[in-house]
């Protein structure tokens, strides 16, 4: 049995990850910000660090969802939680000597490659390259940084600690109706939405694969564990996250596709 605790467990991608692990013998802690009356969560700020290292005891992995969320937050709106909450979240980790850490990264964290509007991070460009894990981070808003910062953090403690970290670049999570329905809305990038589209089984496919894969390498230094970058969207047609490395590092096979649900 592994005790798995996940932060951000009351947002969109935390229920999912709570329900990847319903009908497993994984023991799941949710932490959240405030208390909700559906979810029996311990409550506390990621940016209060005696707290966050106090409901890591006994845990093994930390799959860390809890930030701002917005691509268009402004530096003040990602600091505190996104980056010193993220810092938070390893050091909390390391003195609890968690096994991994899946750390919730974005899609902006990269798509600068293929922004069409620079004050749009959402919006897409007709001139599409396709974006590897290993190619070098190019971050398309304030949020987009605070997510690279999260990565090279992992990659910091992975280094030096015997901690595995994913960092997972985590797409558009939407229902399938919602989905249909964002699409004929002439406010969204429909190219952007089709590209980034993240299922609900497939977010629970993902997430679950993140934390129970077993990750291959040789380490990073002398006592260092592994640090994997991985794509978390949907076999969509139209994508340009690229899942090969996706599928061999942590076995994730996505069986849905934007393009199957809205030209079906």
């Amino acid at each position: 049995m592994t005790n798995v605790a996940i932060t951000g467990a009351a947002g969109n991608v935390g229920r999912e990850a709570l329900r990847a692990f319903e009908d497993t013998d994984h023991e799941v802690t949710a932490i959240t910000h405030r208390e909700h009356d559906d979810l029996d969560s311990v409550v506390l700020d990621v940016t209060d660090a005696e707290a966050f290292s106090d409901a890591l005891a006994g845990q093994d992995v930390l799959v860390h969802l809890a930030a701002n969320p917005s691509p268009t937050a402004d530096w003040e709106g990602v600091f505190e939680t996104n980056i010193d909450g993220t810092r938070n979240a390893y050091e909390a980790a390391v003195e609890n000597s968690l096994d991994r850490v899946v750390f919730a990264s974005s899609n902006h964290a990269v798509h600068q490659y293929n922004v069409d509007d620079p004050d749009d991070p959402e919006s897409m460009t007709d001139r599409v390259r396709t974006v590897r894990p290993d190619d070098p981070t190019l971050p398309d808003s304030f949020y987009g940084v605070s997510k690279v910062s999260g990565e090279a953090l992992g990659q910091l403690y992975a280094a030096r600690h015997d901690v595995d970290v994913v960092n997972l670049r985590i797409g558009w999570l939407l229902e399938p109706d919602d989905l249909r329905e964002r699409n004929s809305d002439p406010e969204v990038d429909s190219q952007f939405l089709r590209a980034m589209w993240l299922s609900p089984d497939d977010c629970r496919r993902v997430v679950r694969d993140a934390v129970t894969a077993s990750l291959d390498g040789d380490g990073l230094g002398d006592t260092g564990g592994e640090a994997v970058t991985a794509h978390g969207v949907s076999a969509n047609d139209d994508r340009y996250l690229s899942l090969t490395e996706t599928r061999h590092a942590l076995d994730y096979r996505p069986r849905d596709n934007s393009a199957a649900e809205l030209d079906g």
